[in-house]
């Protein structure tokens, strides 16, 4: 299906981004991954502007185009009682202005059908506590979504993912942590790659500026205390 189209991947070293990546080189697709871990891509910290400009000179110096572009890179996960200032930043250069600026750098480069997936998250509509730069990151990547989508209009159709509990560690959930969600199991980083894959294929042509939720339906749930099983336990 993508045999001789370009895909990059940021994050793409391991987890959802690994997954993604193999399931384009089984499709028939060359794929060039960044990420901060080592291994046989390029390794770089994509907060550094200089990384990213080096990472896109090297992709379009190799294959002189770009087809997908998958903003998958893990923002920092830190909350309001211990992140500091330096680390929200961090965590919002990684998560939205890393994302902004390789679809900047790469725009003038895109081929006929190109596609940006933004991998966001159900955290950008609902949290926890002690999370907010990682929320923050999910909420800006969103938004750039329907943004960029609007001014690539005609050229690249962009669109992002928001996954709910994904299992990156391949272990098995059963009980509560299954049943808690409607579609009574954990997901799977196959589950948000088989999306990405079909977002960039011409089957979703008529598909941009969406942002689409993979999470087992968790976000439709209505909870009460008492109902389906769940209690607030008022004693802690």
């Amino acid at each position: 299906m993508f045999k001789g189209k370009i895909a990059v991947i940021t994050g793409g070293a391991n987890g959802i981004g690994k997954c993604i990546a193999e399931e384009f080189e089984k499709n028939g697709a060359e794929v060039c991954v960044i990420d901060k871990a080592g291994g046989d891509h390029f390794v770089g910290d994509i907060s550094d502007k200089a990384v990213l400009e080096d990472f896109a000179d090297s992709v379009i110096k190799r294959f002189g185009r770009v087809d997908y572009l998958i903003n998958n890179a893990l923002p920092l996960m830190k909350g309001i009682d211990e992140c500091s200032y330096e680390e929200f930043q961090y965590a919002l250069s990684v998560g939205v202005t890393a994302p902004f600026y390789l679809s900047k750098l790469f725009a003038p480069y895109f081929g006929r059908g190109g596609s940006i997936i933004n991998i966001s998250s159900s955290r950008d509509r609902m949290s926890q506590p002690q999370t907010e730069s990682y929320t923050a990151a999910k909420g800006g990547i969103s938004a750039l979504t329907h943004a960029l989508a609007v001014s690539l209009a005609g050229k690249v159709r962009v669109n992002s993912i928001s996954p709910g509990w994904i299992d990156t560690a391949c272990k098995a959930y059963d009980g509560a942590d299954a049943l808690q969600q409607p579609a009574g199991r954990v997901g799977e980083p196959i589950d948000i790659a088989n999306m990405v894959l079909f977002l960039c294929s011409d089957k979703a042509g008529f598909i941009t500026g969406e942002n689409i939720c993979i999470d087992g339906g968790m976000t439709r749930l209505m909870i009460y205390h008492g109902d389906n099983g769940w209690k607030l336990d008022t004693e802690v």
